[in-house]
């Protein structure tokens, strides 16, 4: 049997971002777990505002074809959102809104989203955590036809919550990041 294959997704490009950090956290807690890990940063795929004109005249880019061919190489995805106005930020949705148009050869539009589960985690210096980014992003997924785990993290007061490390030094923080790790390995893993 091949390795569990774990992609993680941090939606923030700030330098000292508190998500890069829980996203750090969470691919660390997943190696710890068996997975085999690839965190990426969006930087490396840098794509337009979603425009159908662009699209029919320039076709779909190719970072959101190999951010798509990436997602497809990975039997889970977590992705960790920062909250901006109560909801996800551009970032986040523009790379959702672009790897949904990607269509390879005998494949329906989309499909990508079929073959992975994915799980959401946010992290915010607020005491919500991020749970109405979370609430938007599972909206999104799930309407792409996702499978997204029940279980999600909203890591409240965020800036206080990592040690020297950037591992979570509250346990109950811990342990909420291990039980989302613990689902999205068991629920990947069925997909395998």
């Amino acid at each position: 049997m091949s390795a569990l294959k774990i992609l993680v997704i941090p939606g923030s490009l700030r330098s000292g971002s508190l998500n890069a950090r829980l996203a750090a956290a969470a691919a660390h807690e997943l190696a710890l777990s068996g997975a085999e890990v690839t965190r990426i940063s969006l930087s490396d795929f840098p794509l337009p505002i979603y425009d159908g004109d662009l699209q029919a005249k320039s076709g779909v880019p190719k970072h959101a074809v190999n951010l798509k061919r990436m997602i497809g190489a990975h039997h889970g995805v977590l992705i960790v959102t920062p909250e901006y106005n109560s909801s996800v930020p551009a970032l986040v949705k523009n790379t959702i809104d672009w790897i949904s148009r990607v269509q390879d050869p005998h494949e329906t539009r989309g499909q990508v989203f079929c073959g992975a589960v994915f799980a959401i985690a946010s992290a915010s210096g607020g005491r919500l955590g991020g749970t109405r980014a979370l609430a938007a992003l599972r909206l999104i997924l799930t309407a792409c036809h996702a499978s997204v785990v029940p279980n999600q993290l909203a890591l409240s007061f965020a800036d206080q919550a990592y040690d020297e490390m950037d591992r979570l030094k509250h346990q109950a923080d811990s342990e909420a990041l291990k039980a989302l790790v613990r689902q999205l390995i068991d629920h990947s893993q069925r997909m395998m």
